[in-house]
């Protein structure tokens, strides 16, 4: 496993946010849940309480989860002068070459992906063929659908 992890600053913020949520409005919420599930006798019959403690393992899980990729983050940003390249934190206008369609893709990680916000990983297979491309590059990418051909109009941050 890697020391550190990529992220965007966008993406940074908002694991951030979650976790500060989930420890300072879920947990004491769940700890009111447990407290009241317990009033209510014998543990070993009480599938409110099983229900409780299993929400509790779940949300102790994703605040760990989100305390250690928190602490390998390293927030990547773009070279503002920039090559001209595509990279992580790029929007990549393209061309569908087949259909004539144009559109925007934002290259994230895969923790911020986002398909219907026009966020694709660069670990997935279209993320990975755009990267390093520049306007006027032809990106052929083979998914499990066939063969896809894109023309990179543009380039921005």
């Amino acid at each position: 496993m890697s020391d550190f992890e990529w992220l965007t600053q966008e993406g940074y913020d908002k694991l951030r946010a979650e976790l500060e949520e989930l420890k300072n409005v879920k947990r004491p919420e769940m700890s009111r849940i447990l407290e009241k599930a317990r009033d209510h006798g014998d543990f070993r019959e009480n599938a409110e309480f099983d229900s409780a403690k299993h929400q509790q393992m779940l949300l102790e899980n994703r605040i760990s989860h989100l305390e250690q990729k928190l602490s390998r983050a390293r927030i990547y940003e773009p070279n503002q002068a920039g090559d001209g390249k595509a990279y992580l934190g790029c929007c990549v206008k393209l061309k569908d070459l087949a259909r004539g369609d144009e559109f925007e893709y934002t290259l994230v990680t895969a923790e911020e992906a986002n398909a219907r916000a026009g966020k694709i990983s660069v670990a997935s297979p279209v993320g990975k063929a755009l990267l390093g491309l520049k306007a006027g590059d032809i990106a052929e990418i083979q998914v499990p659908a066939g063969k896809l051909r894109y023309e990179v109009l543009n380039v921005s941050f």
